[in-house]
């Protein structure tokens, strides 16, 4: 099992007024099977903060999201993550991860209830 945080890049968020509050939650556990390749699955939390797209109030909102992944030896395929020389980097998977997970625009408790 894998437990860590870590603080978001900047450029992942392009929401007007909104940003990330805290470091991004990761859990995932993974396991090699026989061919090398490595699964991955878990999930990560975050929470967001700033104004509400609509109407410009105070939002805030936690987000959780599930995560699987497949590492293959050399290159990925674009459906599966690549990894070299016996290291598994979650750099890239996390970052789509993050992208997917994120809501297109942020709303404050009022505006959501419409």
């Amino acid at each position: 099992m894998l437990d860590f945080s870590y603080d978001p890049p900047g450029d992942l968020l392009d929401i007007p007024f909104v940003a990330f509050r805290g470091p991004i939650e990761v859990h995932l556990a993974y396991r090699i099977a026989e061919d090398d390749s490595v699964e991955v699955q878990g999930g990560i939390a975050f929470t967001l903060t700033g104004a509400c797209s609509r109407c410009l109030e105070p939002a805030s909102e936690h987000i959780s999201y599930d995560v699987e992944a497949l590492f293959e030896k050399g290159e990925g395929d674009g459906e599966t993550y690549g990894y070299r020389g016996g290291i598994v980097n979650f750099g890239e998977m996390l970052r789509d991860a993050v992208l997917f997970a994120l809501p297109s625009r942020l709303l404050c408790e009022e505006c959501s209830k419409e």
